[in-house]
């Protein structure tokens, strides 16, 4: 049996679309000299690959998700410089943004079976990554994938903020009809996972008012003051 104390450390970010929690985590990963897990790139690939199996699959239907499900060669770099998502032979990095995606990700992450399986998944790549730690961001890290990760944030921003960062992201699509789209998959996400409030012992990063730079030093001030009382309590024995 593996020593635990060498196992990964994990830095869990939770944050709705917009929060800047995908970017943000991938520099903090660069910084700390972390892998980088995002965990909304299963379910997304796993929607893809729903569509791509039938055009116009419904992924809100359960048995035709389960069906894609059982058949799906999922593979994720954690390396924050070599970003890629595979399912099979196929790069479906650039893919998995794509517009219909976007839409139909939240039946596929609604699907309680999906979750669970996807979580062990998220554990698993976690603990075999040959890393020191790895930051892992998504919906429910810090209260169901690693409800006991020694550094647990929740990064949020306002809706208006998330809207105009998201519409920043896609150029070329409708400003207004980003923003509708944010806050429908806001509204859906909702009804699985409370991702807009943090559960006892999550610190709250509001970016509203920081820019990148100043959001990425917040949380690495997070993870140095967590990670300090974490080594204080180990040296007085609590």
């Amino acid at each position: 049996m593996s020593d635990s104390s060498s196992a990964p450390v994990t830095i869990a970010i939770d944050g709705p679309a917009g929060s800047g929690k995908s970017s943000v985590s991938r520099e903090a990963a660069r910084r700390l000299g972390y892998g980088y897990l995002d965990t909304g790139a299963a379910y997304r690939a796993l929607a893809w690959h729903v569509l791509d199996r039938e055009s116009g699959a419904d992924t809100t239907d359960e048995q035709t998700v389960q069906d894609a499900a059982a058949a799906f060669p999922y593979a994720i770099s954690l390396d924050p410089d070599d970003y890629w998502v595979r399912v099979g032979d196929v790069d479906v990095t650039a893919a998995i943004r794509e517009p219909r995606v976007s839409a139909a990700v939240s039946g596929v992450a609604r699907i309680p079976a999906v979750r669970e399986n996807v979580n062990t998944l998220f554990r698993a790549l976690v603990r075999d990554s040959g890393r020191p730690g790895v930051v892992v961001e998504g919906r429910d890290i810090t209260t169901v994938v690693a409800p006991d990760a020694p550094v647990r944030i929740l990064l949020t921003a306002s809706p208006e903020v998330r809207a105009a960062r998201r519409s920043a992201e896609l150029s070329g699509e409708d400003a207004a009809a980003v923003a509708s789209a944010l806050h429908r998959r806001d509204a859906a996400d909702s009804k699985v996972v409370d991702f807009l409030s943090a559960a006892d012992g999550v610190t709250v990063v509001d970016s509203t008012d920081l820019d990148f730079a100043q959001t990425v030093a917040a949380v690495l001030d997070v993870v140095a003051a967590e990670m300090n009382t974490q080594t204080q309590e180990t040296n007085d024995g609590r």
